[in-house]
């Protein structure tokens, strides 16, 4: 990876739609990626490709091989969303979610990182008061190829009313999710909070033993410990004190979406899903078939996914910078979709929105 804009860059990216508001979204931050590329002199060569419900209906299989080929021979994977309540009661393998997190598995990709900060004039958006909101900017380092959603056994017995889930984590893997972060934090404000249920678990022990262990290498960054439950009930207590959260699969998901609420909507998160293969870049929020295909879903957290593309996907820091500057400007301007607009007052749609910040991007930023 490159560390600044690199001239005439040509990129292979994988395009994943998905599923309700996936194709939406998706479609607004491939608008401001080929405002990007115009500007910055790149040639970013896109192609679509099925997963989740979608391919099911079209090819039979939540994830399809050339799905998985094109993805795998990507520079970089832009994704949607997947989910569709049709298939909720699908056996395991043909639900839409099945597609998603083989993908993150295949592409051995077991760092999710979930930025998310109060933007200037969001400080009212969510449920917290404004002066509690105010100077929340953290992220959330998510290990996403262990524990619960992968371990066995696991078994449902329906009949017999018995449920079977395993819940593993390795040295190993705890360890290389713990690092990332600790790297991250040096960035940063230098604090790690590493999350587990110690009290409890098993797993959350060695969690916790592994965290302290790879700690003693980072001197400068401070390391705290909390329980999930203590954890969830400070980030709305005092959320500007966190600075980089690294917990377990499960733990992630759910703080996560804490975090979403915290922002003021979930439609303003981008996540980056990093490992041994391609990156795999999305929206933090769900498919909300609910929402689709009326112009209404928000479109900041993908295109501000795509940001995250362009600079830990393809190493362009200054376009990265370009993009999250343009949707601050149309913020700070007053532009709100419908799920952050106060009620009574005029709203863009998704494809409005899409077009106000690639409109804002300038040829050139320097950082």
């Amino acid at each position: 990876m490159g560390t600044g804009s690199d001239v005439g860059r040509r990129a292979r990216l994988a395009v994943l739609p998905g599923d309700g508001i996936g194709s939406e979204v998706t479609a607004a931050a491939v608008t401001v990626l080929k405002a990007v590329a115009a500007r910055f002199g790149h040639d970013f060569v896109l192609t679509e490709w099925p997963i989740g419900a979608i391919a099911m209906r079209t090819k039979g299989s939540p994830l399809p091989e050339d799905t998985l080929a094109a993805c795998k021979d990507a520079d970089a994977i832009l994704m949607g969303a997947v989910g569709d309540p049709a298939y909720d009661a699908a056996p395991r393998d043909q639900r839409p979610e099945a597609g998603l997190l083989g993908l993150r598995k295949a592409l051995g990709a077991y760092a999710n990182i979930r930025p998310a900060r109060i933007y200037k004039g969001l400080e009212d958006a969510g449920p917290l008061k404004p002066e509690i909101a105010r100077g929340l900017d953290l992220i959330v380092v998510r290990e996403l190829t262990g524990g619960l959603y992968f371990g066995t056994p696991r078994s449902l017995d329906l009949e017999a009313g018995t449920a079977v889930n395993t819940l593993p984590y390795s040295r190993p893997e705890v360890t290389r999710i713990v690092e990332v972060a600790f790297q991250l934090a040096r960035g940063r404000r230098r604090k790690v909070t590493s999350v587990d249920k110690s009290n409890v678990l098993e797993t959350s022990q060695l969690w916790r033993a592994v965290a302290t262990e790879v700690g003693t290498r980072y001197p400068d960054v401070a390391l705290d410990h909390k329980l999930v439950d203590s954890c969830a009930m400070n980030l709305v207590l005092f959320p500007a004190s966190f600075d980089v959260v690294v917990t377990e699969n499960l733990f992630g998901d759910i703080l996560s979406d804490e975090v979403g609420a915290l922002v003021g909507s979930l439609g303003l998160l981008p996540s980056a899903s990093l490992g041994d293969g391609p990156g795999l870049f999305e929206p933090v929020h769900g498919s909300a078939p609910a929402l689709a295909g009326r112009n209404v879903a928000n479109p900041i957290g993908a295109i501000a996914t795509a940001a995250m593309l362009l600079e830990n996907g393809l190493g362009l820091q200054e376009e990265a910078a370009a993009v999250r500057r343009a949707i601050e400007t149309v913020l700070e301007k007053g532009a709100r979709t419908a799920d952050l607009a106060p009620r009574g007052t005029p709203a863009l749609g998704t494809q409005e929105m899409a077009r106000a910040i690639s409109g804002a991007i300038p040829v050139r930023v320097t950082v």
